[in-house]
C-alpha cells in the first residue's frame, strides 16, 4: 500500500490552520492597540513638533517665554538627531 490517504494533505492543512490562527491573533492585537490608542507613538495629524508648538503659541496656550524655551529645545534636538523640524 502506497499511502493511507493522509500524506501531504495533513501537512498543508496544518500549515493553513497555523497561518489562519496567526493572522487572526495578529489582527486582534492590531485592532485592540488601534482602538485603545496604544502602540507606536504617532502624531495623528501628521504635523511636526515645530508646527504643533507654533499652533499652541498662536492659540495663546503658551506664553512667549515657554515658546522660546521649547523652540530652542526642538532646535537642539533636531541638530542632535539630524531630523528636519
Amino acid at each position: 500500500m502506497i499511502g493511507s490517504g493522509f500524506g501531504a494533505g495533513v501537512g498543508i492543512h496544518g500549515l493553513g490552520m497555523v497561518l489562519f490562527w496567526g493572522l487572526l491573533i495578529l489582527g486582534g492585537v492590531w485592532l485592540v492597540r488601534g482602538l485603545s490608542g496604544r502602540g507606536p507613538a504617532t502624531n495623528r495629524g501628521g504635523r511636526s513638533a515645530r508646527e504643533i508648538l507654533d499652533a499652541r503659541f498662536a492659540r495663546g496656550e503658551i506664553d512667549a517665554e515657554e515658546y522660546g524655551r521649547n523652540r530652542k529645545q526642538l532646535t537642539r534636538d533636531t541638530r542632535r538627531t539630524g531630523a528636519d523640524h
